[in-house]
């Protein structure tokens, strides 16, 4: 919706789950010499301080990041996610939070290529401030990203990531997900598609992965992470899931090391759990 402001949330377990698959998938897909593109269809406002504004709030990301960032026996696929972290933090203290935009500037290579959409008027302004000397390299577009998606693929390069994450704060963001994968599998269908949801207590939310998985019978990996019991009044958000669709083959051996970490770590009463499926070619 037009009020979300993701800058409440940065860093919470919900960014925790979604970073470190989106750092995997960077990490693995940039190996090959051709050019990738990422292309982020709701970016948000790139970076966030956790220190002051919206993050000071809820201190949500003390349920996130601020957990993990002490930490020394971190397992090799959170390290790495932390480490992205520290890049924006290089004094060793915790006062910044790199969004996915952030993520894929660090990890992208001269030769790849950035695309973000962002609806949300401030928010997008911000990221075209951000970005500002990165052109052609990087290039943001004040617009809806599920309409943008269509307009860049293909890419010239034909290797793309793809990363959905809209705050389904409206219910019909689930709907819209599924279309635009849909729509973009019949224009590119070797992308490697990331979609991100919220785990809450709505039918939409029950039903998503199972019709996610009907998009593709093969090739695709599911990853939950739940940190707590769903709250009793029916609201709150009580983890998240990532659903990839064309994901890299080390991806599902990479979750197996870190969900159960994950689980232990961030998790907040006994309903805290994890869940790795997946089912490739």
């Amino acid at each position: 919706m037009l009020s979300y402001r993701h800058g409440f949330h940065a860093g919470m377990h919900a960014d925790v789950l979604k970073h470190v698959v989106l750092v995997h998938l960077l990490r693995y897909l940039t190996q090959k010499d051709k050019p990738l593109w990422f292309i982020d269809t709701h970016a948000g406002a790139a970076a966030y301080a956790l220190d002051e504004g919206y993050a000071q709030k809820n201190a949500e990301y003390e349920t996130g990041i601020g957990r993990l960032w002490p930490l020394k026996d971190l397992p090799q696929p959170v390290a790495d996610y932390v480490e992205q972290v520290r890049t924006l933090n290089p004094d060793g203290t915790l006062r910044r939070y790199p969004g996915s935009p952030q993520l894929a500037l660090q990890l992208l290579r001269r030769q790849d290529r950035l695309r973000m959409f962002e609806l949300h008027s401030t928010e997008s302004k911000l990221l075209q401030q951000y970005f500002r000397d990165d052109a052609p390299r990087a290039m943001v577009q004040a617009g809806d990203g599920f309409a943008g998606l269509q307009a860049v693929l293909p890419p010239p390069s034909r290797r793309a990531l793809v990363l959905i994450d809209p705050s389904y704060e409206d219910r019909g963001d689930y709907r819209r997900v599924l279309k635009a994968v849909r729509d973009a599998q019949k224009r590119f269908a070797a992308g490697v598609y990331a979609v991100w949801y919220p785990q809450v207590q709505r039918r939409e939310s029950r039903q998503f992965p199972e019709q996610l998985k009907a998009l593709q019978e093969k090739d695709w990996l599911h990853v939950t992470l739940s940190v707590k019991k769903p709250e009793a009044s029916g609201f709150g958000l009580h983890g998240s899931g990532m659903f990839v669709l064309n994901p890299p083959w080390l991806l599902p051996e990479a979750l197996n090391l870190a969900m159960p970490y994950l689980a232990k770590v961030l998790g907040q009463d006994a309903g805290a759990g994890f869940g790795v499926e997946c089912e490739l070619a």
